[in-house]
């Protein structure tokens, strides 16, 4: 549940089996979270972690991690 009702980044994914996909994420603590998880079309779920600790704007960019 996000802290602040309403409020969402669109979290662009850089690379990884989901390069090029973006999705809406809620806030966490007025940021975007460190990490999200992603289902895969294909089934399985892939982790991302912020590209960078300082990022301004509704987006936010994420690298892939690893399959979950």
């Amino acid at each position: 549940m996000s802290d602040e009702p309403g409020r969402t980044v669109t979290a662009s994914l850089e690379d990884g089996p989901l390069r090029g996909s973006a999705i809406e994420v809620d806030f966490v603590e007025g940021r975007p979270p460190k990490t999200v998880d992603v289902p895969m079309p294909e089934g399985g779920i892939c982790r991302y972690c912020l590209a960078a600790w300082v990022q301004q704007g509704p987006k936010a960019r994420y690298t892939f991690l690893y399959v979950v």
